[in-house]
C-alpha cells in the first residue's frame, strides 16, 4: 500500500474552511472570504500549493487583482512559500491588459509603442474630436465613455443605461477615431480591447488558455462587467477548456459601483460558472464580538447578498459607543477630547496611530483638520493628494510619453508649447492634420510643416524637434532611466520652467519633479525601460491609502470608500446622519451599498467602536437640522448609548439659519438660472451648490457657491459660466 504523501507544513497554520478552499480543485472556487478572515493567505498558499503539490507550472497561473499594492502583497507571500511562484503571473487587471495588448497589439489596432491616456487625456482628446463641446461637457462625456467601456459597450451598442439622452453614440464614435489615430489606448480599453481581440480571434483565444491553466481572481466583489467578461473569455468554462477558475470576495464588501463595480458578478457567479464550490470564510480574526454583531445587525438587512455570519476569534471585547452631539463643532471636539484623553493616560496611552476617523464625504474633514490644529494633534489625511496629477509632473510624462510614442497626440498638444515659444493652437492644427494624412508620427510632421509657418512658429518647432531628436539618442543602457529623465528636463527647458513658477508661487514643484526622477531609478535606460516606467505609472496613478498614515503616529482621518482594506484599533465613524449617512437620494440597490460602505468601517475596527450623529449640521452654507441615521436603528441595541437624541424641529421647516437669500433681482433671467439650490460642477473645486446671490456695488450679478471640500467661492454668471456646469437632477 503507497505512503500517503506529507502535506506541506504550511497548511497546519490554516484554520479548516481555509485549508478546505486551498485543497479545492476540479470544479470552479468561489472563496466568500469576510472582513479581517485571512483571504490573501488563502489565495498565496493556494498558489504555492498548487505549483508545489498539484505540479501546475507557475507560468500557467494567472492570479489578477485591482491595486499595484495588492499584486506585490500576493507575489511576496506566495514566493515566500514556494520560491517557483516569482514565474506566476500575478497582476492587477489593467497590467494583465497591458501585457496582453503589448504581445497582440496588431491585432488590437494599437502602436506596439501605445501609452495609456488618463481621464484629464480623455477629456482632451474629446474637445479635439468635438471642438464645439466645452471643457466641463468633454469631461462628462469621457467619464460616460470610460463607463460604457467598463460595461464592455462600444459606440454601436445600447447606451441608455448610461446616458438616456442618447446624444453619447455620436460623442464616443468621434472619440474613439481620433483615439485610433492615435496609436494609443485608454484604462477602458485595457480591459475591453483584450476581451474583443479574443472573442474576435479563436486562434488567440486558443493561445491564452492554453497559457493559463489556472486563473485567480483576489477582490472579485469590486469587479466590472467588461473584467467579468474577461475572466469568463479566458477562462472558457462553457466551451469546456479545462482551466480552474477560482475567484476570492466578499459580497458585503461590494463599495465601489460609483468605478463600475458590479456586485452582480459576485451575487451569480454560481449560475455563470456551473458547479461552483463555494467555501465560506467566516473566522474573524480582527474584530472583537460586540463589534462584528454591529455590522452584522446592519448587512443582515440587504435582499442583494449570499449571506455569513462573522465569528470573532478575540473574544467579547468592549461596547461599541454611540454618542450624539448638537452640532458637527461638538463633533469634532468630542473626537478630540476622547483621543487626547486616551493618548495622555498615564497608565496605558495609546499613540494617535490607533485611531481613525471615518466619514462618508471629503468635506466632512475640514472641522477635525481645524479642531486638531488648534489642539495640536498630529494627523494625516488620506487620499486627498496624487502626485501625478500635477502641473510639472503631467508636462513632464508628456515629454517621456511623447519621447516613448511620437504618435501621442495628447502628449503634444500639452508640451510642444511648454515653455511658450511661439507654437500656438494653429501651428498644432497644422501639425496634427499633416501628420494624419500623410500618416507619420508628429515629429515628422512637424519637420515637414516647419518650412511653411511664420518665422517665431518655425524657430519654435524646430527647436522642439531637435529636443526630441537629442533625446531619442539619450538611451544609454549602461545608466539608469532617470539619467534620461533628468535629460528631459534639462533639455526641455521645464525645470528652468517650473523653477521659476516655485519662485513666484512658493510651491515644491521642482522638489517634485526630482521625485519624479527618483523613481526611474528602478529602470534601464532603454526604450523598454521607458515603456516599462510609464506602463507602471498609468496602472497606478493614485498613492496607496494608509501610507502617509503608517508614516508617522498621527490620527488617520479618512473616507469610508479609502479605510477597504486597512484596519485600526479604535474607529470613530461620523456624521451617521439620514442625508449625510445614507445619502439622501439612495434607494434600492444603491441603497444596500451604503449600507455595505456602513459594514466596511465597521469591521475596520479592532478593539474599540464610536459612532456619532449630529441633531444639526451646516451644508452648503446654511444649517440643517438632521435626524440619526436608519442604519442605528439597523444595528439594533449593540450600543453604549452617550448623549439625548436631538428631538425634531418644528416651525422652521427643513432648515434653522437659511444663509442670506436673493435681493430684488430675483426675477431677472441670470437669478433664475442661478437660483439658490442649483447644484454645480467647477473643473478645479468639484461639486458644489449655490448658496446665495445678490448684486454687487457696481451692479453685476455675484453668486456665491459652497464646493464639497468645503471651498466657499464668488462667481459672476454673466462672465464665468463657461468654468461652472450646471448639473442636472
Amino acid at each position: 500500500m503507497a505512503e500517503e504523501k506529507e502535506l506541506p507544513s504550511y497548511l497546519d497554520t490554516l484554520n479548516p474552511e481555509q485549508k478546505d478552499a486551498v485543497v479545492h480543485e476540479g470544479s470552479p472556487l468561489l472563496i466568500l472570504a469576510g472582513a479581517g478572515s485571512g483571504k490573501t493567505r488563502v489565495i498565496t498558499t493556494k498558489i504555492a500549493y498548487l505549483i508545489g503539490e498539484k505540479h501546475i507550472e507557475p507560468s500557467a497561473i494567472l492570479a489578477v487583482t485591482f491595486t499595484k499594492k495588492a499584486a506585490m502583497e500576493m507575489a511576496e507571500r506566495a514566493v515566500a512559500l514556494e520560491p517557483r511562484a516569482e514565474r506566476a503571473q500575478i497582476r492587477t487587471f489593467h497590467s494583465f491588459g497591458a501585457w496582453f495588448l503589448r504581445k497582440y497589439s496588431d491585432e488590437a489596432q494599437l502602436a506596439g509603442s501605445f501609452t495609456v491616456y488618463d481621464d484629464d487625456d480623455m477629456a482632451t482628446l474629446v474637445t479635439k474630436a468635438l471642438p464645439s463641446l466645452t471643457r466641463q461637457q468633454a469631461q462628462l462625456a469621457a467619464h460616460k465613455i470610460a463607463l460604457a467601456k467598463d460595461y464592455c459597450l462600444g459606440p454601436g451598442d445600447d447606451l441608455s443605461g448610461i446616458d438616456p439622452t442618447g446624444d453619447l453614440s455620436a460623442v464616443y464614435r468621434a472619440y474613439e477615431a481620433r483615439l485610433k489615430t492615435t496609436g494609443n489606448a485608454d484604462f477602458g480599453d485595457l480591459i475591453m480591447k483584450p476581451v474583443k481581440v479574443m472573442e474576435e480571434n479563436e486562434r488567440i483565444r486558443q493561445q491564452m488558455r492554453y497559457r493559463f491553466r489556472v486563473i485567480m481572481v483576489d477582490e472579485y466583489q469590486d469587479s466590472n462587467v467588461a473584467q467579468f467578461r474577461l475572466l469568463q473569455t479566458l477562462a472558457g468554462v462553457d466551451e469546456g477548456s479545462g482551466t480552474y477558475v477560482c475567484v476570492v470576495g466578499d459580497d458585503d464588501q461590494s463599495i465601489y459601483r460609483f468605478r463600475g463595480a458590479e456586485v452582480q458578478n459576485i451575487l451569480t457567479f454560481r449560475e455563470k460558472f456551473p458547479g461552483t464550490k463555494i467555501v465560506k470564510l467566516v473566522r474573524n480574526y480582527r474584530s472583537t464580538a460586540k463589534i462584528l454583531e454591529a455590522a452584522g445587525n446592519v448587512v443582515k438587512n440587504n435582499e442583494g447578498r449570499l449571506g455569513k455570519t462573522l465569528k470573532a476569534e478575540r473574544g467579547e471585547g468592549k461596547t461599541p459607543v454611540l454618542v450624539y452631539l448638537p452640532d458637527q463643532d461638538a463633533e469634532a471636539r468630542f473626537c478630540a477630547d476622547l483621543i487626547a484623553k486616551a493618548c495622555s493616560d498615564g497608565k496605558k496611552p495609546s499613540k494617535y496611530s490607533d485611531w481613525a476617523i471615518l466619514y462618508r464625504t471629503n468635506a466632512q474633514s475640514l472641522g477635525f483638520e481645524t479642531e486638531f490644529l488648534h489642539r495640536k494633534i498630529p494627523y494625516v489625511v488620506v487620499g486627498s493628494l496624487k502626485f501625478y496629477e500635477r502641473e510639472e509632473i503631467k508636462d513632464t510624462l508628456a515629454y517621456l510619453s511623447l519621447a516613448a510614442n511620437p504618435r501621442d497626440e495628447i502628449a503634444f498638444r500639452r508640451i510642444v508649447n511648454k515653455p511658450a515659444h511661439g507654437v500656438g493652437d494653429k501651428t498644432q492644427e497644422i501639425v496634427i492634420s499633416h501628420a494624419f494624412s500623410a500618416q507619420q508620427n508628429l515629429i515628422e510632421a512637424a519637420k515637414e510643416c516647419a518650412p511653411a509657418l511664420s518665422k517665431k512658429a518655425k524657430e519654435g518647432i524646430t527647436e522642439f524637434c531637435a529636443v526630441l531628436d537629442d533625446l531619442g539618442k539619450t538611451f544609454a543602457p549602461d545608466e539608469k532611466l532617470s539619467f534620461f529623465v533628468n535629460k528631459v528636463l534639462e533639455r526641455s527647458g521645464l525645470l528652468e520652467y517650473h523653477r521659476t513658477q516655485d519662485e513666484i508661487s512658493g510651491t515644491q514643484r521642482t522638489a517634485n519633479m526630482q521625485e519624479l526622477v527618483n523613481s526611474a531609478v528602478l529602470y534601464p535606460c532603454t526604450e523598454d525601460g521607458l515603456l516599462q516606467f510609464l506602463d507602471n505609472i498609468e496602472l497606478d496613478r493614485s498613492l496607496d491609502a494608509g501610507d502617509d498614515a503608517a508614516a508617522a503616529d498621527a490620527v488617520t482621518l479618512i473616507t469610508l470608500h479609502n479605510t477597504k482594506g486597512l484596519e485600526f484599533s479604535r474607529v470613530i465613524i461620523t456624521g451617521m446622519e439620514n442625508g449625510i449617512f445614507p445619502r439622501g437620494d439612495k434607494t434600492g440597490g444603491e441603497l444596500e451599498e451604503e449600507r455595505r460602505l456602513f459594514y466596511v468601517g465597521i469591521t475596520r475596527a479592532k478593539d474599540e467602536l464610536y459612532v456619532t450623529s449630529c441633531g444639526q449640521r451646516r451644508l452648503y452654507g446654511r444649517t440643517e437640522y438632521m435626524q440619526p441615521s436608519s442604519f442605528i436603528e439597523e444595528a439594533g441595541n449593540v450600543f453604549k448609548v452617550l448623549g439625548k437624541k436631538q428631538r425634531e424641529q418644528h416651525g422652521c421647516g427643513m432648515y434653522g439659519t437659511a444663509a442670506g437669500g436673493f435681493n430684488s433681482t430675483a426675477g431677472s433671467e441670470l437669478a433664475q438660472k442661478w437660483s439658490k439650490g442649483t447644484k454645480v460642477y467647477h473643473d478645479d473645486w468639484g461639486y458644489g451648490q449655490v448658496i446665495n446671490g445678490s448684486v454687487s456695488g457696481d451692479g453685476e450679478f455675484v453668486i456665491t457657491v459652497q464646493f464639497e471640500n468645503g471651498t466657499k467661492k464668488k462667481f459672476m454668471p454673466e462672465y464665468q459660466a463657461h468654468s461652472l456646469m450646471i448639473i442636472k437632477e
